[in-house]
């Protein structure tokens, strides 16, 4: 028996991933969704084949999926459902305190007969920011709100400076609230860092968005 992880590529589900693992938890496949409308990953923004690379950075299969916005709920299960005569009996999530969203997560989980783990569930977003620096993650910001985070941030690592760069504003430490989102790079669960060579600035609906043009793993 086997569980998976809901993957974003961002900074939650990769320290969700690590606390699972360090917990015991057998780890078989990490799915990711990709909009069937921008084919991007969902609010990150990430493309597709830089989730891939993670995986091969650190060693688990992937199973990516496009979801379409108006069904993501039905291409959700439908997913994880197939994935289930594998053996599969629990999915990880990297939520901290969205109850609307655990809510929802347990409702699905609970139709297709898994059991849910959120090993980030209940600490305060400083302490999973902490946790996340401490322990080595190189999270890159790859998207951020125009309004409250400067564009000079994007594309540099989350770390103790932009934690104090943070205080004092109206932004959750984790960006919880859709502040800002990251691409997990390298750490102690990663078996080769990934290398973003070349990158570019796009400016959408009020946010800011890294664009890897260029990336490959390390030797």
């Amino acid at each position: 028996m086997s569980y998976i992880v809901s993957w974003s590529g961002g900074k939650e589900s990769c320290l969700a991933l690590y606390q699972a693992l360090e917990k015991g938890y057998q780890i078989s496949r990490l799915v990711n969704f990709v909009s069937a409308e921008f084919h991007r990953v969902s609010f990150h923004g990430t493309e597709p084949k830089l989730i891939q690379l993670q995986s091969q950075a650190i060693g688990i299969p992937l199973l990516q999926k496009e979801a379409r916005r108006d069904e993501y709920g039905a291409d959700f299960k439908e997913t994880v459902r197939s994935l289930i005569p594998g053996g599969v009996e629990g999915m990880v999530f990297g939520d901290i305190y969205s109850q609307l969203h655990l809510d929802w997560v347990e409702g699905v989980c609970n139709e297709l007969g898994i059991e849910v783990v959120e090993p980030l569930w209940g600490r305060s977003t400083e302490e999973v920011l902490d946790s996340l620096i401490d322990n080595g993650f190189e999270a890159i910001i790859v998207s951020a709100r125009a309004d409250l985070i400067s564009e000079d941030w994007l594309g540099r690592r989350v770390d103790r400076a932009f934690a104090e760069y943070l205080k004092g504003k109206d932004i959750d430490p984790c960006g919880e609230k859709g502040e800002y989102h990251t691409i997990v790079v390298d750490g102690p669960i990663f078996q080769r860092r990934i290398e973003i060579t070349e990158t570019r600035t796009i400016a959408r609906d009020g946010y800011w968005f890294l664009d890897t043009v260029s990336y490959k793993l390390s030797q």
